[in-house]
């Protein structure tokens, strides 16, 4: 057991072997020791949360030295009433540098031994990991010391995942936290919520912004993590800090050992100002705790100047409204990629004891006990004077119309000041969105990541609305500013708009700020379409809004206004693939339409800005110049006819479809893949590589998605066997490089697609071997610099192609045929469980079980729906929302006869 040991301790602290702390379960369990100092070091003291606060939350032995020196070595137990699956320990001694417990022997159940020794002695973290082991009992004995009254400030025991009991513990927010983007890891968030909070380690966007894994030092706490908004900077200091100094100055180093990050909750301790903090959320309010480990001057920062992630604040307005209460706004500007320039973001931040004076700053000067601050490029300072071991709470709401609609949202939302309530809240909330697709079996890392892929998927895109349904309408302004097609920025023109509520008093949907919709037909719009029909349906109202509002349909929707990141018109798959399954309780679909109609026009949201090239695409069936738009607008024109054909529009119909099938000019018979031509027809370049011509691709990743007309692409290319040839030779070529490279392309969205053409080719199998090899090699890994290929992950969209490639489901249409169906392949779980929304769908679930799966077996034998035989790759979505169960059978050859009896279209 030792040798097992030490070899699983070597391995977990090699790169990037870590995972987020799941579950302290220390606190659930009996204690008793061999002895206690006295009644205010008892032995329960070790589990009560208290860190590092001399001779606060402590137990202590009592002990004795002789004459001689020698020590009499104390022991402490844990005891749960049923046996529990753990794989780790933290030690914390008590940070008294006269009794030190440098080393212990932990015996438990079976014959369970360990010795750890090199135990801090200023109260630091000792982490011990094991293989996961059952044990009802783990007793921890001083084997060596030094002092006299030698104890613990605190034991944590973890859970290993065979002792997870619920979905939240799966997540695991580390997971490529590396490479990732300001808004990517966002801890204190509930899903789609408005506030989203999380500690800064690098005030940059991309690349690494936001939390990021390898930062040394967490900045602060920013309360906005989204799509170019961030802000509300908030920090908690101890000693005398000068605010003037910005970051660099109150920064504070921290430690992965005794962090617990996790959906609804996060945990760490400031090493530099002695100050565990504790951060939860509900939609609208983030919540902290904050203890003090070091008694004297301390202070929570507001910072409401400078650059912080994707946008800059800047001309905050503060008063004071109580010495437990501020209110406040600033102005969010600068954001990246164009938009509303300036917008103000109005704030509540509530104490739940009062401070003793409040600092303003401005640059470089300091304006001490104010009442009121308004600074270009500052913030305010809430002073305080600590004990050692207090206890400070605070909360913070947001608002993008009032400071009236922030303190509604927060007295609405939390009027509770109990911490634990709030956070057993938003973790119970996180575990009803997870728990929406129960997955059994696969591997605890597939398990792990399945998770934080869902995670992800409900973690980007926020609210902008209050509670009572007000949000800003920033649609409309004068456009100052024009840099490439995507940074186009305006002064908005503030309105303030009321979302429409049922007879009931419930908002009849919400609005949204986010990302770029672009290409979320492979993945978003799939996977609500299946499991989170209602969020389909709220996005497709919200986007609908905007247009009535601004006209425009957005493509990333920003603070109420526009911003015109990517290409094209994507609210149009997105609200076309709802339509045709029927998600339209919350939106009209004449004014659906219409709207799609009209941005697909000159003028219209498809060719913003470039309507010369909307004119020669609808006359000559391509856009010059841009073989990427016309792909883009080919499929979007066809999701239009689609509907306008199911409406019975038919003229409309017509006219999108003739419109959808323009892109065959653009093939190159030559080198059988498309690309781009110029107004008088001739090539602009036939280097398929090069990406002239596409929107972050190429031809070999471009080509193969015209999802709508890939009988047509077979036959320009020779037929189903070659165009299988030349694709198959594409994946050979990519996969040494986990599928990103100039032929595939798995870390952005124009080649999501590119696995499950295979099957519309008449060769499924090896759309079921591609999809297994990508989901492995491009998205299995779960360490801080792997999970997603170092890619940018948009806001859930690649967290939703790696979820679906898991359940062994996709559309290639995105849902947005009149009849729509998904594409089966082959799950790596054993049983996938979809809840079904009975408000939308008429069965109760839908389950996918798997039988022979492996890691070889990844080829479907056969498969039955509901007993009966099933011999067609395609699960039609009327069947799908019946619910009922799909079986299938692995082996580790494929059956070329199963899955190709059907007529593709």
């Amino acid at each position: 057991m030792a040798k097992k040991i030490l070899f699983l301790l070597i391995f977990i602290t090699g790169a990037y072997e870590v995972h987020s702390n799941p579950n302290n379960i220390a606190p659930f369990a009996k204690v008793r020791a061999s002895s206690e100092l006295s009644a205010d070091y008892n032995a329960y003291k070790v589990i009560d949360g208290i860190i590092g606060a001399d001779g606060v939350g402590e137990w202590a032995s009592k002990g004795n030295v002789d004459y001689w020196g020698k020590m009499s070595y104390p022991w402490i137990e844990l005891a749960w009433n049923t046996p529990r699956w753990i794989n780790k320990i933290i030690l914390y001694d008590r940070p008294n540098e006269s009794d030190h417990n440098a080393g212990v022997r932990i015996e438990g159940d079976h014959g369970f031994r360990l010795e750890v020794y090199n135990i801090p002695n200023d109260g630091s973290p000792r982490v011990i990991q094991f293989p996961s082991t059952q044990l009802s009992r783990l007793r921890f004995v001083t084997i060596d010391a030094d002092g006299k009254n030698v104890g613990f400030s605190e034991i944590e025991v973890f859970s290993s995942p065979e002792g997870y009991s619920d979905y939240v513990s799966w997540v695991d927010p580390y997971i490529e936290t590396i490479p990732g983007r300001f808004f990517y890891s966002i801890t204190g968030n509930q899903p789609y919520g408005m506030i989203g909070a999380a500690p800064v380690t690098r005030n940059k966007n991309q690349g690494g912004g936001g939390y990021n894994y390898d930062g040394n030092y967490i900045l602060g706490f920013s309360q906005l993590h989204c799509w170019m908004e961030s802000g509300l900077d908030i920090m908690p200091v101890g000693g005398d800090i000068n605010p003037c100094d910005g970051m660099m100055g109150w920064k504070s180093a921290y430690s992965h050992d005794d962090e617990i990050v996790q959906p609804a909750y996060h945990r760490l301790f400031l090493k530099t100002h002695r100050i565990w903090v504790e951060q939860t959320s509900t939609d609208r309010v983030s919540f902290y705790r904050y203890r003090f480990v070091k008694p004297g001057k301390a202070a929570v920062i507001v910072s409401l100047g400078g650059k912080l992630g994707n946008s800059v604040m800047r001309d905050c307005k503060i008063r004071k409204v109580s010495n437990s209460e501020i209110e406040g706004s600033f102005l969010s500007t600068d954001r990246l990629w164009g938009g509303p320039q300036n917008v103000r973001i109005y704030f509540i931040v509530r104490f739940d004891k009062p401070f003793v004076s409040m600092d303003g700053w401005d640059k470089q000067e300091i304006y001490k006990n104010t009442e009121t601050q308004d600074s270009e490029d500052g913030g305010v300072k809430l002073n305080y004077i600590v004990q050692n071991g207090d206890l400070l709470q605070l909360k913070a709401s947001v608002s993008f119309t009032s400071i009236g609609n922030a303190r509604l949202n927060m007295d609405s939302e939390c009027p509770s000041w109990d911490f634990n309530d709030v956070r057993d809240a938003s973790r119970n909330e996180w575990n009803e969105w997870l728990g929406k697709i129960a997955v059994k079996g696969g591997t605890v890392s597939q398990r792990i990541k399945f998770y934080t892929d869902l995670w992800h998927v409900l973690l980007g895109r926020h609210k902008i609305n209050d509670i009572n349904g007000d949000y800003p309408d920033l649609t409309h302004g004068v456009r100052f500013t024009e840099g490439n097609r995507c940074q186009f920025k305006y002064n908005a023109v503030f309105k303030l708009k009321t979302i429409p509520k049922e007879k009931n008093g419930k908002l009849r949907f919400n609005m949204y700020n986010s990302d770029a919709f672009w290409l979320t037909m492979w993945n978003l719009n799939t996977l609500w379409g299946l499991a989170y029909p209602q969020v389909l349906d709220d996005f497709s109202a919200s986007l609908i809004q905007y247009s009535e509002n601004g006209g425009l349909l957005p493509r990333g929707p920003n603070l109420g206004g526009y911003s015109y990141i990517m290409s094209g018109c994507p609210a149009t798959s997105l609200i076309t693939s709802a339509f045709q399954r029927g998600i339209c309780k919350k939106w009209d679909i004449a004014q659906g339409y219409a709207a799609m109609k009209r941005n697909h026009l000159p003028g219209g949201m498809m060719s913003f800005n470039e309507d010369d090239k909307m004119r020669f695409y609808i006359k000559n069936g391509y856009a010059p110049e841009q073989a990427g738009y016309t792909i883009q607008w080919s499929f979007e024109d066809w999701a239009l006819s689609q509907m306008a054909e199911k409406l019975g529009k038919k003229k409309d119909a017509l006219y999108f479809l003739r419109r959808s099938k323009g892109w065959d000019k653009l093939f190159n018979r030559d080198l059988k893949l498309i690309l781009p031509k110029n107004e008088k027809g001739e090539w602009t370049s036939t280097n398929p590589f090069d990406g002239k011509g596409f929107v972050e691709s190429d031809s070999w990743q471009a080509t193969f998605g015209v999802s709508h007309d890939l009988s047509h692409l077979s036959a320009l290319m020779g037929g189903n066997d070659s165009l299988c040839a030349k694709l198959d030779f594409a994946f050979c070529k990519a996969q040494n490089s986990n599928f990103f490279n100039q032929y595939v392309n798995y870390s952005n969205e124009p080649g999501l697609s590119s696995a499950h053409v295979f099957a519309f080719a008449r060769q499924p199998w090896k759309t079921q071997y591609w999809v297994r090899q990508v989901g492995e090699r491009s998205y299995g890994g779960i360490t801080p610099d792997k999970g997603y290929g170092g890619c940018d992950e948009d806001q859930g969209q690649m967290g939703a192609l790696s979820a679906l490639m898991s359940m062994g489901l996709f559309s290639i249409n995105g849902g947005s045929e009149i009849n729509p169906s998904y594409e089966i392949t082959s799950p790596v779980f054993d049983e996938v469980c979809i809840k079904l929304d009975t408000s939308y769908y008429h069965g109760k679930e839908f389950k996918i079980i798997t039988h022979n799966n492996s890691s070889q077996n990844y080829y479907i034998q056969k498969a039955k729906l509901n007993g009966t035989d099933f011999n067609s790759f395609l699960l039609s979505n009327s069947e799908f929302t019946e619910g009922g169960v799909l079986e299938l059978w692995l082996g580790d050859v494929p059956n070329m006869k199963w899955g190709i009896n059907q007529n593709i279209k």
